[in-house]
């Protein structure tokens, strides 16, 4: 059996798969991490108008819940997008 698929809908469905594997690879449920465990407690707007905790040190040395990456100046970072992540941080060391 031979499946033939369009030109133009092969690539819109491409497109689709595409962006619904990326949407998954970083869903994570957010969290508000512990501010006695931060040495910063600043936070920021994203693209999306939501407010974020700005990328901090934990003092326990431990990921603070919520952190998405950590950054390669030692600093956890809790966004919400891969696109800019510790980008004034010397960029991602690791991803959580």
């Amino acid at each position: 059996m031979t499946i033939r698929f369009h030109r133009r809908s092969a690539s819109i469905l491409l497109a689709a798969f595409l962006a619904l594997n990326c949407t998954a690879s970083f869903a994570y449920a957010y969290s508000t991490p512990n501010e006695s465990d931060l040495d910063n407690h600043q936070t920021y707007r994203n693209h999306d108008g939501e407010t974020v905790h700005s990328p901090a040190h934990s003092r326990s040395g431990k990921a603070p819940d919520g952190a998405t990456a950590q950054c390669r100046d030692g600093t956890w970072s809790f966004s919400r997008h891969r696109s800019g992540t510790c980008s004034r941080h010397g960029g991602v060391a690791a991803w959580r």
